[in-house]
């Protein structure tokens, strides 16, 4: 009876451990869960059935994206008494994102960000003629571009943080570009309150490729003000002056002694009425700063000061494109009532330089079959109270 019951007690012991193991083993995956939850969002004209992925941190930072475009619908950041309130702009309806989106709003952007000149490049001897859909040139990949794509999402398992992968496959040819391009990117919400995205891309035959995101902020949390209040610091001597249609003119200028100078840190509207042939052209801030140093490092600071909130911005790109919302023109209710009116949304869209294929001085955007595009950009909020 005692050899009995002894074994007995040992197959119990066993039996509890090897539960409790078990329940361990998933409780990554349990919490993971718990931090994505998966929601329906709309159907497209075409029929796709678009859903929203919803990350929660730890510390109650929220976002949402949905599979339409990559699109970035919301984003939570704390003010300095500890209030989560949505900080990107985006639509009411979902039909909006679904119908063009003019502005972009909170999209993945490709297969080239920000212009190529006369909607046209020259690649290993070849002419490509690319949507022409900014009066004679190409904007953010064309008509079509990545913004209006489905993307297929699925959460990433055992990770630190939520994290969701977003992959699309562009064809051979679509919107003009050559090679058939799979590109994927990840979206991360860490716990020190910082969106993550790293993108990746592969060809199978030489083409160009410039992906960045396009969300517009306002630190305030109320999208009926403007962002004039706000005050910018970018860590770029140079920039690149655009023509009358906002393309560069090959020049790299020294922002001293212009209003484009952001080396410290001033508000947005500071200088943004000046009398200056660039702002006029641009109807404010919507050009190119060349960016100091290489790898991952910080280059920009924004700051609001009523609610405490302050957004670093860290990326291995060479160039960011400061837009300060000057083709916002009030179609479209925002999200805290009121409209989406002019200047009250800024993008930050870290890239390489416009129009880069048809301007050799600056860096290089092609793609060729065996090479990896790799890029990361991080953009990281905190309180400064």
């Amino acid at each position: 009876m005692k050899k009995i019951t002894y074994n007995l007690i040992i197959v119990a012991f066993l039996s509890i451990f090897g539960c409790n193991k078990k329940e361990n083993s998933n409780q990554p995956q349990k919490e993971q869960m718990e931090n994505i939850q998966v929601s329906d969002y709309g159907v497209t004209a075409k029929g796709d059935s678009i859903r929203k992925f919803t990350l929660t941190n730890k510390n109650g930072m929220k976002m949402e994206v949905i599979n339409f475009g990559g699109i970035i619908t919301s984003l939570t950041a704390p003010d300095k008494n500890g209030k989560y309130e949505d900080v990107v702009l985006g639509f009411t309806k979902p039909e909006d994102y679904f119908n063009g989106n003019p502005y972009y709003f909170g999209a993945l952007i490709g297969r080239y960000g920000n212009r190529i000149s006369n909607a046209k490049f020259t690649l290993e001897g070849k002419t490509y003629d690319i949507d022409k859909n900014d009066g004679p040139n190409s904007l953010h990949g064309g008509k079509e571009g990545f913004h209006t794509k489905f993307w297929d999402i699925e959460p990433v398992k055992d990770v630190k943080f939520p994290t969701l992968k977003l992959t699309y496959t562009s064809a051979d040819g679509e919107e003009g570009y050559p090679g058939k391009l799979t590109t994927t990117v990840l979206y991360t919400l860490t716990d020190d309150n910082a969106l993550e995205i790293t993108y990746e891309a592969e060809t199978d035959k030489a083409t160009v490729v410039n992906l960045t995101q396009h969300s517009y902020f306002n630190l305030s949390g109320n999208f009926s003000k403007t962002i004039l209040d706000h005050e910018l610091q970018i860590n770029g001597d140079k920039f690149t002056p655009v023509n009358e249609t906002l393309i560069p003119t090959g020049e790299q200028k020294e922002v001293k002694g212009t209003p484009f100078d952001f080396t410290a840190s001033k508000a947005i509207g500071k200088d943004i009425s000046a009398e200056d042939d660039q702002l006029k052209k641009g109807k404010g801030y919507d050009h190119n700063w060349i960016l100091n140093g290489s790898g991952l490092r910080s280059i920009a600071k924004v700051y609001h000061s009523e609610s405490g909130r302050m957004m670093e911005v860290l990326t291995d790109e060479p160039g960011v494109q400061f837009y300060s919302g000057n083709f916002l023109d009030g179609k479209f209710e925002t999200k805290t009532g009121g409209n989406n009116e002019f200047r009250t949304g800024f993008c930050l869209e870290t890239q390489h330089f416009p129009d880069s294929p048809n301007q050799p001085s600056f860096p290089s955007t092609e793609l060729k079959p065996g090479q990896k595009y790799q890029t990361k950009t991080i953009y990281k909020f905190s309180v400064k109270k």
